[in-house]
């Protein structure tokens, strides 16, 4: 599926291009991912994690657009749904594990809030809600103050289409458009917000097409392409980059999964509509995209898929064997230690 780009204001593709190496190693952390995500389904349904929302169908629109980017001064707004995006900005499945098992040691957030919650100390990951589109204003603000100090970072902030429906994506994208913020909207759109589809939520074609009200361009693009994505997604930071402003891009993907694991997504969706689908995987894409440009052999994409196994493999039995945090750490990062000994509380 080729990009469109509304035409006032314009978007200029920018001329880097992905190398076939560049493409296989996309293709390795999106099999990385696909295996970690099955896993923590897995481990929900043991009992040992208590929630996931799944990236599955999401894989190739995150890791392009990480890409596309530069991790050494951008600035990354994340959403639940953002298992790729993650392991392409260097997060390790065994922290991701330790998150979703709330085991000692945990680095986003101690195991006290929602799995991957939190701010990463190693990685540029801020620390976000569950509350639907709360990131999109705060991103505009972090765009205000590199556009104040002078920086030239960009700020990219993801959400689903769920979210464009939210008071929050209007008055960020209103306020990132008068001021001509360096910030990428990125919209993975896969039809659903949770449970109502996007005929129910807006009355227009799609989310792209709403950035002309806020004078800045909007771009569709088949999520499932890695290539596509990169393209727009670079075109949209160097514009960014040079002072030109904000860019939405809407990614069209696909939840292969229901909502989190809590869902039921056979009680909304046809099963017409969950076969067609699962024919939209970018995995399965991807593989055999790269088999037919003869940058991928059967062999390889074997080892590929071995090697994330083991990975996950080995994490999961790494951070299983970890010990939960003590009771005795309850209180910490909650009250200081002078409230504590004044209220009595060891």
């Amino acid at each position: 599926m080729a990009a469109t780009v509304n035409k006032s204001p314009k978007l200029t593709m920018a001329t880097g291009q992905l190398s076939g190496e560049r493409l296989v190693e996309l293709y390795r952390t999106m099999v990385l991912s696909r295996y970690l995500d099955e896993r923590v389904w897995l481990l929900n349904r043991q009992g040992k994690a208590a929630i996931a929302a799944s990236a599955q169908g999401h894989e190739a629109a995150q890791v392009a657009c990480i890409e596309a980017t530069d991790p050494s001064k951008d600035h990354y707004l994340t959403y639940y749904r953002q298992f790729t995006a993650m392991l392409a900005l260097g997060t390790e499945p065994e922290e991701m594990l330790r998150s979703f098992l709330a085991k000692d040691g945990e680095l986003m957030s101690a195991a006290r809030q929602f799995p991957l919650h939190g701010a990463h100390p190693r990685v540029d990951l801020f620390n976000f809600s569950n509350v639907i589109a709360t990131q999109l204003p705060q991103a505009a603000g972090v765009a205000l103050a590199d556009k104040l100090r002078g920086s030239d970072a960009v700020t990219i902030v993801y959400f689903g289409d769920g979210a464009a429906s939210q008071g929050d994506t209007h008055e960020a994208m209103n306020f990132a458009g008068i001021h001509k913020l360096p910030i990428v909207f990125f919209c993975e759109n896969n039809r659903y917000a949770i449970s109502v589809p996007l005929s129910m939520q807006m009355a227009v074609d799609s989310v792209a097409s709403r950035a002309v009200g806020y004078g800045f361009p909007g771009v569709q693009v088949d999520g499932t392409d890695v290539v596509a994505v990169y393209e727009v997604t670079r075109a949209a930071v160097s514009r960014a980059r040079a002072g030109k402003g904000p860019t939405l891009i809407e990614a069209s993907v696909e939840r292969l999964l229901p909502h989190t694991t809590d869902d039921d997504h056979t009680r909304y969706r046809s099963a017409e509509d969950i076969e067609q689908m699962s024919r939209r995987d970018p995995v399965k894409i991807t593989s055999e995209t790269l088999r037919r440009r003869g940058l991928l052999s059967e062999v390889e994409d074997e080892a590929i898929h071995a090697e994330a196994k083991r990975r996950v493999n080995t994490a999961t039995d790494t951070v299983d064997a970890e010990p939960y945090p003590g009771v005795e750490t309850m209180f910490d990062h909650v009250t200081s230690d002078s409230a504590r000994k004044r209220d009595g509380i060891s």
